[in-house]
């Protein structure tokens, strides 16, 4: 058994639901420790963060991920413990096994291995673990971040493990992400009886002409690198389930995805004055989770990009497609960001799996990161 195999197994064993990190970081303490790393922990609240550092010269090398999984749900359907890592046909199957516990795994025996061949290599090799990537993200990579720019501690070049492949190993990497805005809009009516519409203002029907026109905006044309922004209703609730009462009110749940091409303050502006317009009664709280970021060249892509192609024979293709990551906390800092990982086609589903023949070539595209960056 090769060790990245067996550190990936030993982190899916651990039952590290988030915000519980179950022993993991203590696990690559002990393993990077001896190696020269200093390790310091970061508890906030109820989350466990972890950030590790080897040198204290410029340029750092960070590895980034978390430990914290997803919930397994209905365990019945199975065809495993998720939390106890099993291997059949090839695929090694256990909850976190693709997002991201393989990744974690690689690039820590990555890190033995460069270290033993490169003991005096160049900057800093840092590790930035947290157990709060699925959950709010709020005590997590967040607060590391804010912790190290209010002592002037800067990353230059984050891989992040999240599992970017498609169809296989290194065919994809995500160099920037789009933003991610939510609304959480009410819209006031009266309430009243349905034979008596003239007695009540039906928020339903208020609130109507205003969606319509909401969803028929363009926000913006996208670019290069992002497509255009996204609008969607994620949520919609109104009524007291009654068949002779006028709702009141009426919630929705909005989001937007958006590219670089608009800010967060223009997409608010927009639907603000589209309310007005309406001469809406509402009340309106904005969350905006993340800007979108973009690292469009630089020596980490670059290293990437050439470390994937030695190792897989692979042409990457970049892209900012998916969700939100951690890296919308590190890319505003001026650090360039990169997630690189597995195949992401089981992540969060029921018996996810990443594939045993993977985890040595990701390793290994991890290790030549380090050497084009911190060596060559």
């Amino acid at each position: 058994m090769n060790e990245t195999l067996a550190l990936t197994q030993d982190l899916i064993n651990r039952n590290s639901v988030t915000p519980e990190d179950a022993g993991c970081q203590p696990l690559l303490c002990k393993r990077l420790e001896p190696l020269g790393f200093t390790a310091e922990h970061m508890r906030f609240e109820e989350v466990d963060n972890l950030w590790l550092r080897r040198g204290t010269e410029a340029p750092v090398f960070c590895f980034a991920g978390h430990t914290d999984v997803v919930p397994v749900g209905p365990i019945e359907r199975w065809n495993s413990n998720p939390f106890e890592a099993e291997i059949r046909d090839g695929m090694l199957y256990g909850r976190g096994a693709a997002d991201m516990k393989a990744s974690i795994a690689a690039f820590t025996v990555a890190t033995e291995r460069f270290i033993k061949d490169y003991p005096d290599h160049n900057g800093s090799l840092a590790y930035l673990i947290t157990s709060d990537e699925e959950g709010p993200s709020v005590n997590g990579t967040v607060k590391v971040i804010e912790t190290l720019e209010a002592r002037n501690e800067k990353i230059d070049w984050c891989l992040v493990g999240e599992p970017s492949s498609t169809n296989k190993l290194g065919d994809m990497v995500k160099n920037g992400r789009r933003g991610s805005l939510n609304g959480y809009l009410t819209i006031n009516g009266l309430q009243g009886h349905v034979a008596y519409p003239q007695r009540g203002r039906n928020a339903v029907h208020l609130t109507t002409p205003m969606l319509a026109e909401l969803l028929e905006m363009q926000w913006d044309n996208g670019n290069d690198f992002f497509p255009p922004t996204t609008f969607q209703v994620s949520n919609i609730n109104s009524g007291t389930g009654a068949t002779n009462i006028i709702p009141g009110h009426l919630d929705l749940i909005i989001n937007f995805r958006f590219s670089t091409e608009v800010t967060a303050d223009q997409l608010m502006e927009r639907v603000e004055n589209l309310l007005k317009k309406h001469e809406l009664d509402y009340e309106l709280k904005w969350i905006l989770s993340g800007n979108p970021f973009l690292t469009a060249e630089g020596k980490l892509l670059t290293a990437a990009q050439a470390a994937i192609l030695e190792v897989t024979g692979t042409e990457t293709e970049l892209s900012t497609s998916g969700g939100t990551s951690d890296g919308r906390f590190i890319a505003p800092t001026g650090a360039q960001v990169l997630e690189l990982g597995p195949c992401n086609a089981t992540i969060h589903q029921i018996n996810e799996c990443v594939a045993v023949a993977d985890l040595e070539p990701l390793e290994e595209i991890y290790y030549q990161m380090m050497k084009k960056l911190l060596v060559d």
